[in-house]
């Protein structure tokens, strides 16, 4: 956790002395506001006895005075990485407050993620308006498109230059995250007046220091259809047995919160608890169980989970320089079905992999709603001459966070901490682990 101020001091072009278009009255945030970013009370109390100041995150919103004048100004947005719901309503978000908001009327939208500004790859522009963005809140994916893997800093650094844009917007998660703070390095290095503004974009949730990102809540809603589907497959067949792989490469939200959301689950396994196949007190002896017993079963894994069971050192990457993880779901199918057919009993075993359905759907109305808000305070920074930042979401407040304290790390489920416990009560599984007493 952070433990010093300076940590969370937001970088700024120059100062901002233009007075905003925007209409608000006495409701303009200021760079002076903020939240505490551990606001439990015994950790205040401490911090009050010691007479010392709490680090906090600076609260995002519209400034009274921006840096950029508007009629002047050229934006430019950019979505990188995998499909998630909500990208569109990103898109859309930014470029009706940068139309309506503040006046701007040349925004361009980048292809391909970051392979849109290298000139080899040949990627148009597309012109950004209300009239191209108005009609997009239903369609999945990304109107833009995406890309992965590195591209040079300095080929993307002179394209903006070429293309005189003056804030950047840029829609991503870790990856995106690490490039968009070597950009921003990159552009004030060079003495350059751009402003680098980040969108945290992971469909699971990971995001250091950011307690919610958008498509999260579009994933365990479709999570739970699919579970509701394995539980009714399961019941319908003699010994039946649903198995849901969803997403979660390193953490495993989707299948906690998705478990709690429809409980019909009775075995839930993330990457962040481990757990044993074999043995008295294994997964499977624990499956086999449970069948015994009520006569079905429902398993979630999140994709990430039981890498261990997999041949180190086969290990392949990715565009973007991530291991590709083996897949735990149809490795899990087939060691399912080996062990109770050398038990000689039959089962009906479904297997569901919602993963990519998912990542292209339009968000729901509550990532409808959030990604307005993230949208709109990003135009806010962005305005305001704010760089290197990314808009986050902590204890209930947007906020701007440097990128640097996000970049480079991940959030995950405390084994110990109140989700997990909560999946653990409701599944009943126990620890799945052969623990010699």
């Amino acid at each position: 956790m952070i433990q010093n101020i300076e940590e969370t001091k937001i970088q700024c072009l120059g100062e901002a002395k233009i007075p905003s278009p925007l209409k608000r009255g006495e409701n303009f945030a200021s760079d002076d506001q903020g939240v505490l970013i551990d606001a439990s009370l015994k950790n205040m109390q401490q911090a009050l006895k010691r007479g010392s100041v709490s680090p906090w995150l600076e609260m995002a919103g519209p400034r009274e005075k921006i840096y950029f004048d508007p009629s002047k100004l050229r934006c430019a947005i950019v979505t990188c990485g995998g499909l998630c719901p909500g990208l569109n309503d990103i898109i859309r978000s930014i470029v009706l407050e940068l139309y309506y908001g503040y006046g701007v009327t040349n925004v361009y939208g980048i292809r391909y993620g970051l392979q849109g500004f290298i000139p080899k790859y040949n990627h148009d522009i597309m012109e950004l308006g209300p009239d191209s963005v108005v009609n997009i809140l239903e369609l999945g994916g990304s109107i833009l498109g995406s890309s992965r893997g590195p591209q040079d800093i300095d080929e993307i650094v002179d394209s903006l230059e070429r293309m005189n844009v003056g804030i950047l917007f840029m829609v991503g998660g870790d990856g995106t995250l690490k490039a968009a703070t070597l950009l921003a390095e990159n552009i004030l290095e060079r003495g350059l007046k751009i402003s680098v503004v980040g969108i945290p974009k992971t469909i699971d949730n990971d995001i250091y220091m950011v307690a919610r990102s958008f498509g999260f809540e579009t994933a365990v809603d479709v999570a739970t259809e699919a579970i509701k589907g394995a539980h009714n497959e399961s019941k319908g067949y003699p010994n039946g047995i649903g198995l849901i792989k969803l997403m979660g490469r390193h953490s495993g939200y989707i299948a906690a919160t998705a478990t709690l959301a429809q409980q019909d689950v009775n075995f839930a396994l993330i990457p962040e608890v481990d757990f044993d196949l074999e043995g008295p007190n294994g997964l499977l002896a624990a499956i086999a169980a449970r069948l015994a017993q009520r006569g079905h079963a429902v398993i979630v894994a999140a994709e990430g989970a039981g890498q261990k069971y997999f041949q180190k050192g086969t290990e392949e990457l990715d565009e973007s320089g991530n291991i590709r993880l083996k897949d735990i779901g149809i490795f899990l199918k087939s060691r399912i079905i080996a062990y109770f057919r050398e038990k000689n009993i039959d089962i009906s075993l479904k297997y569901i992999d919602p993963s990519y359905m998912i990542r292209s759907l339009p968000a729901n109305a509550n990532d409808h709603v959030f990604c307005s808000f993230l949208g709109r305070d990003a135009v806010h920074a962005g305005m305001a001459g704010k760089t290197n930042v990314l808009i986050g979401y902590w204890n209930y407040t947007y906020v701007h966070l440097p990128m640097g304290l996000s970049a480079g790390k991940r959030k995950q489920v405390d084994p110990r901490g109140k989700l997990w416990h909560s999946v653990m009560e409701a599944t009943g599984q126990g620890k799945l682990k052969n623990y010699e007493e």
